[in-house]
């Protein structure tokens, strides 16, 4: 049998919780994706606490199917920086972008360079456990191994801007020379890149506007509501 332990966490009176929720939107709208870059360092520490905030996330059978690999080091940066570039550069220039795609992210002004690969001082990979292996090889079935990952993904940018800090999530494809870089065993797919540090002095970000909540959300409410 499970154990249980009591959660008694303290009761939030409504008005407060409201409140809460404002703050939290507040800071949050103001979370943007950076391709620009400051090469200033960021202690390590401040990652461990990023993906620590990010594995108390939710996950199927409490499996916790996700690794970090933070890198720092400039050669291992550049390598996949170059990989990466080489990936992009088929999708944008060698057909394997289609035209509705290419057209969605041209108001993004991006295309196949990469610098920020080897400007921004950390490069976490986040990768999705497939499966697990158990202590004699066999393999172990993970349940809604990609929704659990996705969740940590999103607790781990939220992490990162309430540091201070900026990222983007570059998901290069196909990704799988990350795990052959990084030494990654065959049960680990890589789910996405994310470059971290401190916004350029001279950043700047597309001009967007975030849909409103009545174009995202839906309520069916009772009586009693």
């Amino acid at each position: 049998m499970p154990k249980f332990v009591p959660y008694r966490p303290p009761r939030v009176p409504p008005a407060e919780t409201v409140a809460r929720g404002e703050a939290v939107l507040a800071e949050m709208n103001t979370r943007r994706s950076v391709r620009q870059f400051a090469p200033d360092p960021v202690p390590r520490a401040a990652i461990e606490l990023a993906i620590r905030a990010a594995s108390t996330a939710p996950s199927g059978a409490h499996q916790q199917p996700w690794t970090f690999v933070a890198v720092s080091d400039q050669e291992v940066k550049h390598r996949i920086r170059v990989a990466a570039e080489a990936e992009e550069r088929r999708n944008y220039e060698g057909g394997r972008m289609p035209p509705e795609w290419r057209d969605a992210v041209a108001r993004l002004g991006t295309d196949w360079h990469k610098d920020f690969l080897d400007i921004a001082p950390w490069l976490v990979v986040l990768f999705e456990q497939v499966h697990g292996v158990r202590d004699d090889g066999s393999v172990r079935k993970h349940y809604y191994a990609r929704e659990s990952v996705g969740i940590a993904c999103g607790m781990f940018i939220a992490a990162i801007h309430r540091m201070g800090l900026v990222t983007l999530t570059h998901t290069p494809s196909p990704m799988g020379f990350l795990r052959q870089i990084l030494g990654r065993p065959s049960n680990e797919r890589p789910f996405v890149l994310l470059p971290v540090g401190y916004p350029a002095p001279d950043a700047v970000v597309p001009d967007l506007r975030r849909k409103a909540l009545e174009q995202v959300a839906i309520f069916v409410q009772g009586d009693r509501d």
